[in-house]
């Protein structure tokens, strides 16, 4: 067989996921009134997407184009090429920090070259289907860093919030205290109270799916909070030009035109420096994109596919640089505002992408006036909805394990950043597991039948013995007690309630039954299935115990008094026990 033959051969038999948008089987029996709902549906959410995506794209530390740039077509690309319905994607909050530090220290290029990097990881993780061990990592971990994120968007957005005269913001957590505190006598009093009003609109507004009344009030209510907030404070600063900063005064407005294709001016000798940023960005779309897309399962009686949904994350990434966007993933808030307004399919997803198209091509111009305190106070918001808070009111009614790791967490979050955050978080759960299954897995002494004859002892072995709780056996294996003068002759190991045994645990035993053979001795395993069965089998154990393999204790006991028969025969001829 040729390389090439042999390559084929092997790629057919890896488990690869199918490429199968969700699109293609939502539009199978589409029709006008799906149609109907979704337009309705894209509408509003296209209304609620523009703030936030250039409040993301200016507190990332890019111009706000680059946001909407990244709603447009990253979320076009995810409603059409993902695994979930009614997923809405675009900039996210949670990227906030990441980016910013990102650009502070590798600059924008390579933060570009870091999400095209990011793309393939997500492409290749949905490829090789690891969407659902995204599952494995503990919630305290993802409470933790989401709550720490949330921290961050806030502290991030005083600067704005209070009208602070400061040129570029530092990017990590004890420097940006440390300028704050220092421009503090830089603070407007416009800006504050613009921001302040704006946040309490955004937070008291009705939200129109549940407002009853009279029409006009219902019409008003649909509007989302955030929409009425960019055009009230607009209106505002253009009216009574009021001495705040705007978008056009920071960025010199938004451009009116399609986003251009470019390639993104990065730098290759950054790219070893680069996996880390590429790792994290991925790590963490991939979490955002499937919790959303879990929420939406539960709001939609859906199920999503999340293998389908990180390759269509990873192709948005991957894209979406080359027209001057960051890094996108699924949003909960816009995804559950698609859901409450009657989205039926992605077709939903791909007109509130051309919405946003459209504003822009039309709008732009009177974007200019958008005061960069009010998207600061949506922000606020967005940090506020995001944060977990009570799970803190919460921490003295929960295990160690969980409070050590959510407040670890939290805290490497806030100083230090994500990916060291969830790289601890990680190990300190891992370790707390160890500890735990350890405290789990028992290795006791069990009475056998009363005619049994001396020298016979049984042992039975519950939990799963693997690397961290191995030391459980020395109470079995002790040399001490196999060389003693009244050791047992014939030890049973009962296996019937022992659900998983690792090659640490399986080389103690192979050692033990090498011991017991030195000295005339014999080994029974009774009841082992499942996973110690292959184990045994595997290792080649259960050959060498033969007839001392045996289903259950029953056949245990029997088959310990024919060797209690063997062994003395043998010690009397003087020859050694086969």
């Amino acid at each position: 067989m040729s390389r090439a033959s042999s390559l084929k051969a092997a790629l057919k038999n890896l488990p690869l996921q199918k490429f199968h948008p969700v699109t293609i089987d939502a539009l199978k029996n589409y029709n006008s009134r799906h149609f109907a709902r979704d337009v309705s549906a894209g509408l509003t959410v296209g209304m609620v997407a523009l703030p936030l995506a250039m409040a993301f794209g200016i507190a990332s530390g890019v111009p706000p184009e680059a946001g909407i740039y990244t709603a447009i077509i990253a979320g076009f690309l995810i409603s059409l090429l993902g695994g979930c319905r009614v997923q809405i994607g675009g900039p996210a909050g949670a990227f906030i920090v990441i980016i910013y530090g990102i650009i502070a220290n590798y600059g924008l290029g390579n933060l570009l070259l870091a999400t095209i990097g990011s793309g393939v990881i997500l492409f290749l993780m949905g490829l090789f289907k690891l969407g659902s061990f995204i599952r494995f990592i503990p919630v305290s971990i993802v409470i933790g860093f989401t709550n720490g994120i949330a921290v961050l968007i806030g502290l991030s957005q005083v600067k704005d919030f209070l009208g602070l005269t400061i040129e570029k913001m530092p990017a990590d957590f004890f420097h940006q205290i440390e300028a704050l505190a220092a421009h503090i006598s830089t603070f407007n009093p416009w800006a504050f109270g613009l921001a302040l009003v704006s946040f309490l609109v955004v937070k008291f507004w009705p939200k129109g799916y549940a407002m009853g009344g009279a029409a006009w009030k219902r019409w008003l209510a649909h509007l989302p909070g955030t929409v009425v907030v960019l055009a009230g404070s607009t209106i505002a600063v253009t009216a009574f030009n009021l001495p705040v900063e705007t978008i056009g005064t920071k960025f010199g407005g938004i451009p009116q035109k399609l986003p251009e294709l470019m390639l993104p001016d990065f730098s290759w000798g950054a790219l070893k420096n680069l996996i880390g940023p590429m790792i994290t960005i991925a790590l963490l779309g991939a979490i955002e994109s499937l919790l959303c897309a879990r929420v939406a399962d539960a709001m939609t009686d859906d199920r999503h596919d999340p293998n389908q949904e990180l390759m269509g994350q990873g192709i948005a990434n991957f894209i979406v640089p080359f027209f001057g966007g960051i890094p996108a993933t699924g949003t909960i808030a816009r995804t559950v505002t698609n859901i409450k307004s009657g989205a039926a399919s992605p077709v939903a997803g791909l007109v509130h992408a051309v919405t946003l198209l459209v504003v822009i091509l039309a709008a732009a111009p009177l974007a200019s006036n958008i005061p960069l305190a009010a998207l600061a106070a949506i922000l606020m918001f967005v940090a506020w909805n995001m944060g977990n808070w009570r799970e803190f009111l919460r921490l003295r009614h929960m295990t160690m394990s969980y409070k050590a790791t959510l407040v670890t967490t939290f805290i490497l979050t806030v100083v230090f950043d994500l990916t060291v955050a969830v790289e601890v978080g990680l190990i300190v759960s891992s370790i707390f597991f160890i500890y735990r299954m350890n405290t789990l897995t028992r290795v006791v002494p069990q009475t056998l039948s009363f005619n049994m004859p001396e020298g016979v002892e049984c042992w039975k072995l519950t939990g799963a013995l693997f690397f961290g709780s191995v030391s459980k056996l020395e109470s079995v294996t002790d040399p001490k007690r196999i060389t003693a003068h009244d050791a047992a002759k014939v030890v049973i190991l009962d296996f019937t309630d022992l659900l998983n045994i690792d090659n640490s645990a399986m080389d103690i035993l192979a050692g033990f039954i090498r011991a017991l053979k030195r000295r005339n001795h014999e080994l029974i395993v009774a009841g082992a299935s499942g996973h110690p069965l292959a184990q045994l089998q595997r290792t080649g154990i259960a050959a060498a115990l033969g007839k001392n393999m045996v289903p259950d204790m029953v056949f245990a006991e029997h088959r310990a008094r024919e060797l209690m028969t063997e062994i003395a025969t043998r010690e009397t001829s003087g020859k050694p026990l086969v």
